[in-house]
């Protein structure tokens, strides 16, 4: 079992950046894929970005070109560098951990609020 603890969240204006955080309470070099997901209320939850531990990324179109994704496997950490963020970025994003297996493992969630 792997605890995951997102941070970086926060409110910025339109056209600003912010980096998200998943600090991992165990090696994440085992873990097969990772990845950030964001929810809205009334919404389901979608997958935004992706990276396995072979370091292959996958971006969803809506922020392709604009957030990049990264995992340090010393740092038992992934990261989620968003740039050129817009109010559509506004969600609560949540890290997950993927293994061989079939076990998932989520974080709590970080706010992220993006004003026009």
């Amino acid at each position: 079992q792997v605890q995951l603890v997102e941070s970086g969240g926060g409110l910025v204006q339109a056209g600003e950046s912010l980096r998200l955080s998943c600090a991992a309470s165990r090696p994440i070099f085992r873990i097969r894929v990772m990845g950030w997901y964001r929810q809205v209320p009334g919404k389901q939850r979608e997958s935004v970005a992706l990276i396995t531990n072979g370091g292959r990324s996958q971006y969803a179109d809506s922020v392709k070109g604009r957030f990049t994704i990264s995992r340090d496997n010393r740092k038992n950490t992934m990261y989620l560098q968003m740039n050129r963020l817009t109010p559509e970025d506004t969600a609560v994003y949540y890290c997950k951990a993927a293994y061989d297996g079939g076990d998932d493992y989520w974080g709590q969630g970080t706010q992220v609020t993006v004003s026009s």
